[in-house]
């Protein structure tokens, strides 16, 4: 603990401002433990608090200034980023979307303990035209919250933080070994999901090229993305019909008896399309998905075109 708080006191301004400001732009920076670590150090006089504080807070709002412009000026692209590790990305943003209109100003407050949510907050509020002056007042009490919370801890058990990281061997052994059993569970439930594909009725694929070629001789296409079109400059692939994959269900959409329908998304591995195609499947229509997808349709340099205006999704915007 000593040496943690000697460094932090040589360098530790720029360390702390810098962790704190790295994990409000997204990345996987522990500013929890700093702002621990920091408060620990001013406790023993090695830093000032009102620096450290203030900086942290500046940090902070600078970093999720930040993410908020760029979800103002970006739209949803910066939200397909931060979903992209999602199985369903669009699923992803849609969920946040509507999470955030019903909840938004008491998640900006509180979201800064909440993983994953600390980081989609700010641009979420940029991308749904939250005002500026709205966000930074809720930004920066849900900011002084969470600096107040862990830079307090450390300073009251600044005691017991030096006493449980003298232990760091024997934490650093158990992690090690719940690490491995992590992996360990990861990969069995990769087999498991495999065995399980393989136990199902398989779902036949496509190249763009070879579904290109059925469509032109008049196969339909079904667009299957899971929300619809969340961007006033979506495309889709040229002649797609719309299947809300959400309401297959209530679908009365009539399927070309005897011919292949085509499906189409933009999941990682066709997840959404595969879904779709084995809920057809039980109804007893061919289907084949599009490998890659929308993507892979629009690398190939097939045609593609504007999604219709009046099927643009409208999704909620503060205003």
């Amino acid at each position: 603990m000593d040496s943690l708080i000697s460094a932090l006191a040589l360098h530790g301004y720029s360390i702390l401002f810098a962790a704190i400001f790295l994990e409000a732009v997204g990345l996987p920076v522990p500013a929890a433990l700093a702002l621990l670590i920091a408060g620990a150090a001013s406790a023993r006089g090695s830093m000032q608090s009102s620096y450290a504080l203030g900086g942290s807070l500046l940090a902070m709002l600078a970093g999720d200034t930040a993410m908020f412009l760029m979800g103002r000026y970006t739209g949803w692209w910066l939200l397909g980023i931060l979903c992209r590790i999602s199985l369903n990305p669009e699923s992803c943003m849609l969920r946040s979307a509507d999470a955030f209109y019903r909840r938004g100003r008491t998640l900006l407050v509180m979201a800064k303990f909440v993983p994953g949510i600390n980081t989609m907050a700010p641009p979420l509020a940029g991308s749904m035209n939250m005002p500026l002056v709205s966000f930074l007042g809720l930004d920066l009490a849900g900011s002084a919250l969470y600096i107040m919370a862990f830079f307090g801890v450390g300073f009251a058990f600044s005691g017991a933080l030096e006493a449980l990281t003298r232990g760091y061997q024997r934490f650093g052994h158990m992690m090690g070994l719940l690490a491995i059993a992590l992996v360990a569970g990861y990969v069995a439930f990769q087999v498991w999901l495999w065995i399980r594909d393989c136990t199902r009725v398989a779902v036949p694929f496509a190249m763009p090229d070879a579904a290109a070629t059925e469509i032109a001789s008049g196969a339909y296409i079904y667009d299957v993305r899971s929300h619809g079109y969340f961007d006033v400059k979506a495309i889709r692939i040229q002649g797609s019909r719309r299947l809300n994959p959400n309401a297959l269900h209530q679908s009365n959409e009539t399927f070309p008896a005897g011919q292949v329908a085509y499906l189409y998304c933009t999941c990682v591995r066709e997840a959404t399309s595969v879904r779709v195609a084995r809920e057809l499947q039980k109804k007893g229509v061919r289907v084949a998905v599009i490998r890659g997808g929308l993507r892979a349709w629009t690398r190939a340099g097939l045609p593609v075109e504007p999604v219709p205006a009046a099927e643009i999704a409208a999704l909620p915007v503060f205003g």
